[in-house]
């Protein structure tokens, strides 16, 4: 017996297969152990997590702070924020576009959203891993879909994403990355994975040592990341419609690594 009480002095196979089988169960715990009853915080963790919302005045969305969220009672709107009553999936939506449905969104966008930004900035040569389980219930208009995932730039170096994760209403799957830190020279790259509406799947974002990967349903891409420098950084996971059309997402679990 060694002196932590465990009767192996190095990991074997087993205690390798044991931490598999927890890790795993724990992940099918937090997609299927769902409570239909309570608001979203009931069933998610938003300790790091603030909502931006597309309801409010135009310039200043309605949001809502990571203590409003939490609990079984936290804060839930019953037609952009809420917790489905089939399957108790978290369910974002959006109406569509400001010209199409009176949305409204932040200084720097054209487009609105329901969607949650993680809470502080982190460093990309650190570990920064963004896990996320869901379904697509209806994609916008656009050509690349909603916006479903992604790394934005911290807000005191710019206001442009590093990446952001589209899903469209053919079920295509792509990641857009900025060049430069200026942006509005986003590239494209389409997975060949794709996922019909309504169908669950995961898909990670990891930006860890410096480098960007992104995998969707087990299909991993590594992503250049062009003239962006490795800038500071941080999480966001929802539906950011890109159309005029309105687009609903459902997510199962959330998980952040750093």
């Amino acid at each position: 017996m060694t002196s932590s009480g465990w009767p192996f002095s190095k990991p074997t196979v087993f205690t390798h297969v044991v931490a598999f089988l927890f890790l795993a169960s724990f992940f099918l715990w937090s997609v299927t152990a769902l409570d239909t009853s309570v608001a979203p915080g009931g069933n998610f963790d938003f300790s790091n997590w603030e909502l931006q919302m597309c309801i409010g005045s135009a310039g200043s969305p309605k949001t809502e702070s990571s203590s409003s969220l939490k609990g079984d009672g936290g804060f839930e709107d019953d037609q952009y924020f809420y917790t489905s009553s089939d399957d108790g999936a978290l369910v974002m939506k959006v109406p569509g576009s400001p010209s199409s449905s009176g949305c409204v969104t932040t200084t720097n966008s054209l487009h609105c959203r329901t969607e949650l930004r993680e809470l502080g900035s982190w460093d990309p040569q650190d570990t920064n891993k963004l896990t996320v389980s869901l379904a697509v219930a209806q994609a916008d208009d656009s050509e690349h879909g909603t916006v479903i995932g992604q790394i934005h730039i911290d807000d005191s170096v710019s206001t442009k994403p590093v990446i952001e994760l589209y899903y469209n209403n053919k079920g295509v799957i792509s990641a857009g990355v900025e060049q430069t830190r200026s942006g509005g020279n986003e590239k494209f790259t389409t997975f060949e994975t794709t996922v019909p509406l309504g169908t669950k799947f995961t898909y990670e974002i990891d930006y860890s040592g410096g480098v960007l990967k992104v995998t969707v349903n087990g299909e991993e891409m590594t992503l250049d990341t062009y003239q962006l420098d490795s800038p500071k950084s941080y999480f966001k996971a929802g539906n950011y419609n890109q159309g005029s059309s309105p687009s609903e997402v459902h997510f199962y679990s959330l998980l952040i690594q750093h």
